[in-house]
């Protein structure tokens, strides 16, 4: 018997990683958030298209994810773009800034969701970038896939 999908209401994603990027590996992170971030997130505004994870102080931290100010927290606002803390186990954060000081390996965030106890997560992936040839590879197996797709539904309709 299959153990069912965890739910998960997915806030903000980056579509554009996939294209992007070979992913090798994927994390599942916490984030520490203000009130007002988590406000502005709860009402679909978070963008985290040119997100990424980094080290600062021996510790992972999400760059350039813009959640924009909340509209009625006033005075108690955020910054929208400052560095945000990952939470993840000290051997996790480890075993991923050594990933990530080797050639060409980035962390990237594919989607900011709330898992089933409401709580914020980051999906992480560690990806290495693709080359022109490789996504016009990507385009090339995605368009035929599409073509299949429709090859299959005329014969079982005709």
């Amino acid at each position: 018997m299959e153990t069912p999908e965890p739910l998960r209401k997915i806030a903000a994603q980056n579509r554009k990683a996939r294209f992007e990027y070979f992913i090798e590996e994927t994390y599942e992170a916490g984030i520490m958030l203000a009130g007002s971030e988590i406000k502005s997130i709860r009402a679909g505004k978070a963008s985290i298209i040119d997100a990424h994870a980094g080290e600062m102080n021996n510790e992972l931290y999400l760059f350039n994810a813009n959640i924009p100010e909340y509209s009625h927290a006033h005075q108690f606002n955020h910054e929208p773009k400052r560095p945000r803390k990952l939470l993840l186990h000290r051997v996790e954060i480890k075993k991923l800034l050594g990933k990530i000081r080797t050639k060409g390996m980035t962390l990237v965030a594919l989607s900011i969701y709330f898992n089933e106890k409401k709580r914020a997560k980051v999906e992480l992936a560690l990806v290495r970038g693709k080359k022109l040839h490789d996504k016009r590879d990507t385009e090339k197996n995605r368009d035929w896939d599409r073509e299949k797709s429709r090859l299959m539904r005329d014969k079982e309709k005709g």
